[in-house]
């Protein structure tokens, strides 16, 4: 296994991670100044970009969004990861980006967020509904769902948000999410704002509003009771505001990593796992810190196997 040592870090450090994760994805990682890897307290915020930013240059995805945010001063108390894809957002792909982080970062897993914004607002929904275990709040922003199975989302603190002008991704397509999930029962934990008479682009000023990381921040997979914050409001005004308080960083020190020479731990014993009434290949990934890629791979099976009641299945 790869080994990366990311210490106490005494400035910001935005590194670019390529290669990291074979046939993965290729992912900025932010590491705030005052990270400290012995410390698990750090949440975690994965940001999905949009279509315009895919590509093969990283460079891109510091555009807008998260990343660019913390750049313009934006502060952000979380370790931050945003990946690129070519094309569409693959969840398992994802969950091998947040399977990297949790290895080599400190990070509070109790912690963990997503938010995306038009191809990546349907990362966000794809991601959430798939690993709905692994995350503690999400916010898809005129996105959709290109997957079958929604209803993992039913678990998650959600906000959707959509413009009712957009016409790159039209309002109907975060409907038929929210239609998805009322079919599967208790909506409780979602919001729906319909943003009048706003266009696509303008929603992604909502990465750069200091109270998008409060409300995510107000959830976590430790509250013994999991409800939805509903003291946050983001309008046309909010948003309009979105760069006023904000300067430019000086301090933030940007690092190229690509993999040199690796260093290789020593390999652990297998590990095993009963399988219980209700358990899924999804819950099991998500109990024993592994992905559902790598189940498959040890017990060689597919995704779509039905798991039988007290067989043991290898998680390590």
């Amino acid at each position: 296994m790869l080994v990366l040592v990311l210490p106490t870090v005494s400035f910001a450090q935005l590194i670019a991670c390529r290669d990291s994760i074979p046939n993965g994805y290729d992912f900025w990682l932010y590491l705030p100044d005052d990270y400290n890897d012995t410390v698990p307290e750090k949440p975690l915020v994965m940001f999905l970009h949009g279509r315009s930013l895919c590509g093969k240059n990283l460079a891109n995805v510091r555009r807008y969004g998260c990343i660019d945010a913390i750049e313009r001063g934006r502060n952000i108390d979380a370790v931050i990861v945003a990946p690129q894809t070519q094309n569409t957002w693959n969840p398992d792909k994802v969950h091998e980006v947040y399977d990297w982080v949790k290895t080599h970062c400190a990070i509070d897993t109790n912690r963990v967020y997503v938010l995306g914004m038009s191809l990546g607002g349907y990362g966000t929904i794809n991601y959430t509904a798939s690993y709905p275990e692994t995350v503690a709040a999400a916010m898809a922003l005129c996105g959709g769902a290109s997957i079958k199975g929604l209803c993992g989302l039913n678990q998650v603190p959600l906000w959707i948000i959509h413009g009712t002008a957009d016409k790159d991704v039209p309002l109907y397509c975060s409907q038929k999410v929210v239609d998805e999930m009322v079919q599967c029962g208790d909506t409780s934990l979602l919001l729906f704002d319909k943003l009048r008479g706003e266009a696509h682009s303008k929603l992604a000023r909502i990465f750069y509003l200091e109270q998008t990381y409060d409300w995510l921040f107000a959830h976590s997979l430790a509250d013994s009771v999991r409800q939805v914050n509903k003291d946050y409001t983001i309008s046309t005004a909010i948003m309009n505001t979105a760069y006023n308080d904000l300067v430019k960083r000086t301090d933030l020190k940007i690092v190229d990593s690509r993999p040199s020479k690796p260093t290789y731990v020593a390999k652990t014993e297998a590990q095993y796992y009963v399988i219980k009434k209700g358990d899924t290949l999804s819950k099991i990934a998500a109990r024993n810190h592994t992905t559902i890629n790598t189940l498959c791979r040890l017990n060689g099976i597919k995704k779509t196997a039905k798991l039988k009641i007290g067989r043991r299945i290898r998680v390590k």
